[in-house]
C-alpha cells in the first residue's frame, strides 16, 4: 500500500506536471525525464518525509535543549548557529548519501545500462540525477528556513520593546563592516633583514629564517600593540557608504589580548570617536575584558568629508594590550534587513550542498556505494582539516617544529610529497570555505548579493564543476 501524503505529493507534482514543463524548457526534454525520475525515486523511498521529519525536529527541538546567556541576543544567536549548523549537515550528509546511491544502485542492479540504450548522453544523466537532488533539497531548505524564521519572529515579537531593539540592531539585521586597509610591510621587512645580514652575514639558513620571522612580529606588534598610557588610533574609510549613512548609528565592534593577566580581570581604556580637528565623541573610561568582543553604539554623523571615521583608543590600564588587524577593530552600520539576508544566507548553504552532491555522484559514477560513500565522506572530513592543513604548511613539515626554535629541523621524504598535496588541497579549501552564511546571520552581518555570485561561481560552478 502506499502512503497516503506520499502518493498526495507525487500526484501533485507529476498531475499538473509544471515543474517538469519548467525543466523540459531550462534543461531540455531527457535532463528532465532523470530529475524527475531521481525526484520521485526520493518520495517512493520515504527519504524526503525522513529528512523532513529531521529538520523540523532540529528547527523546534534545539530551542529546548540549548543553553544560552539568558538574553535575547545570545539565544538567538545560539539558535542560529546551531540550527542552521544542524541543517547543514542533515542536507550535506543526506545528499552525498542520496547521490553515491541513486548512481552507483542503477549501475550495479543493471538499470543503468537499459538507460544508456537509450538516446540520452552519459553527461545527461550525470546533470538530471543531480538536478534531481537538488530539487529535493531546495524543498527541504526552503521547509526548514521559513520554520526557522517564522519562529524567530515569533519568538521576537513575544519580547519586550527594549529587547526587540537590541535584536533589530544587533541581530535581527544586515549590518555592513568597515576596517582600516592593512599597511603593506614588506618593504620595511627587506629594508631591516638586509642590514641585519650585513651585520652577521654568516648566518646559517635556519637562522636566517627566524631572523626574517623576528623582524616580520615586531614590526606587525609595533602597529598592533598599544603600550600601557598609549594610544592607538585607526582610520576607517567607508567610501561609497557614507552617502547612505546620515544619521544611521554605527556600533564599535573591538576585541583585544592582554600582555598581562591582572588579578580583576578586566583593562581600563577610553575611546574618542570623530575627526582629530572636531570634538567627536569622548566615552567615559570603560573596565574591558581581554579576549572577548565588545560592541559599543556610537552617534551617527562622525564621519569627515571624505568619508573617513577616526577612532582613538587611550590605554589607561598597566599591561600593553594587542588589537590584531583581524579582529581587532571594525564598525558595523546597518546595510539591508534581516529577511533579505538570511534567503541570501540559505543560497550560500545551497551551493554547499550542490557541491557535496556532485562529489557523490562523482565518486559514484567509478566506484560501489560502499566505497563512494567512504571516499565521499573521507573528502568531506579532509574539507573540513582546513586548520590542520595550514598549520602543516606553515611549519613546514607534518612531523611538527622544534618547539626551540619554531621551525622544522629536518624534512622527511613524507613532507616533500605530502606538503605540495596539502598546498593544492587547501587552495581548493579556501575557494569554499571563504564563505560563511552561519556566522554572518549569527552576528547580524551583510551577505552582499557579490558574496553570493562570487560564491555560486566558486562553489557551484568552479569547484563542483571541476
Amino acid at each position: 500500500m502506499d502512503f497516503a501524503p506520499t502518493k498526495f505529493f507525487i500526484h501533485l507534482m507529476s498531475g499538473f506536471g509544471l515543474w517538469e514543463r519548467l525543466l523540459r524548457l531550462m534543461v531540455g526534454r531527457r535532463i528532465a525525464a532523470v530529475a524527475g525520475l531521481t525526484l520521485r525515486a526520493a518520495f517512493r523511498y520515504r527519504l524526503f518525509w525522513v529528512l523532513a521529519a529531521l529538520l523540523m525536529g532540529s528547527v523546534i527541538g534545539l530551542p529546548v535543549l540549548i543553553k544560552d546567556d539568558g538574553t535575547a541576543r545570545g539565544f538567538t544567536q545560539i539558535l542560529l548557529t546551531y540550527t542552521l549548523s544542524l541543517i547543514t549537515f542533515l542536507l550535506g550528509f543526506a545528499s552525498i548519501w542520496l547521490a553515491c546511491g541513486t548512481l552507483a544502485r542503477d549501475i550495479e542492479d543493471c538499470q543503468m545500462q537499459m538507460v544508456v540504450a537509450k538516446p540520452i548522453a552519459r553527461w545527461q544523466v550525470w546533470i538530471g540525477k543531480w538536478i534531481g537532488i537538488m530539487l529535493l533539497n531546495a524543498i527541504l531548505l526552503s521547509i526548514a528556513g521559513l520554520s526557522l524564521y517564522s519562529l524567530m519572529m515569533w519568538r521576537a515579537s513575544k519580547l519586550s520593546d527594549a529587547q526587540q531593539k537590541v535584536l533589530r540592531n544587533e541581530i535581527l539585521v544586515a549590518r555592513g563592516s568597515v576596517r582600516e586597509v592593512v599597511r603593506n610591510n614588506s618593504q620595511d621587512i627587506e629594508r631591516i633583514y638586509a642590514e641585519r645580514l650585513k651585520k652577521d652575514p654568516g648566518l646559517s639558513a635556519l637562522d636566517q629564517k627566524l631572523v626574517r620571522k623576528q623582524i616580520e612580529e615586531q614590526i606587525k606588534g609595533a602597529e598592533q600593540i598599544v603600550e600601557p598610557n598609549y594610544m592607538r588610533r585607526w582610520d576607517l574609510d567607508f567610501g561609497f557608504a557614507k552617502y547612505t549613512l546620515k544619521d544611521v548609528p554605527l556600533y564599535l565592534r573591538f576585541k583585544f589580548m592582554a600582555a598581562q593577566t591582572n588579578a580583576a580581570g578586566t583593562y581600563t581604556g577610553a575611546f574618542r570617536v570623530g575627526p582629530v580637528d572636531s570634538p567627536g565623541l569622548q566615552s567615559a573610561p570603560l573596565s574591558l575584558a581581554a579576549n572577548t568582543f565588545h560592541e559599543q553604539q556610537i552617534p551617527p554623523n562622525l564621519l569627515d568629508t571624505s568619508g573617513k571615521l577616526t577612532i582613538q583608543f587611550m590605554n589607561w590600564s598597566d599591561s600593553a594590550l594587542l588589537f590584531t588587524d583581524v579582529e581587532g577593530m571594525e564598525v558595523l552600520y546597518r546595510e539591508a534587513g534581516f529577511g533579505l539576508n538570511f534567503t541570501r544566507g540559505l543560497l550560500i548553504i545551497f551551493f554547499w550542498i550542490a557541491l557535496l552532491s556532485a562529489v557523490g555522484l562523482a565518486c559514484a559514477s567509478l566506484l560501489s556505494f560502499p566505497v563512494a560513500a567512504f571516499c565521499s565522506l573521507s573528502l568531506l572530513i579532509l574539507g573540513v582539516s582546513g586548520g590542520t592543513m595550514s598549520r602543516v604548511l606553515e611549519e613546514g613539515s607534518v612531523m611538527g617544529v622544534n618547539h626551540e626554535t619554531g621551525v622544522a629541523d629536518n624534512k622527511s621524504v613524507v613532507d616533500y610529497i605530502l606538503l605540495p598535496t596539502f598546498s593544492g588541497m587547501l587552495k581548493v579549501v579556501t575557494l569554499v570555505e571563504g564563505f560563511s552564511p552561519v556566522d554572518n546571520l549569527s552576528t547580524g552581518r551583510s551577505i552582499s548579493w557579490s558574496q553570493v555570485g562570487r560564491a555560486f561561481g566558486q562553489v557551484v560552478v568552479l569547484v563542483g564543476g571541476f
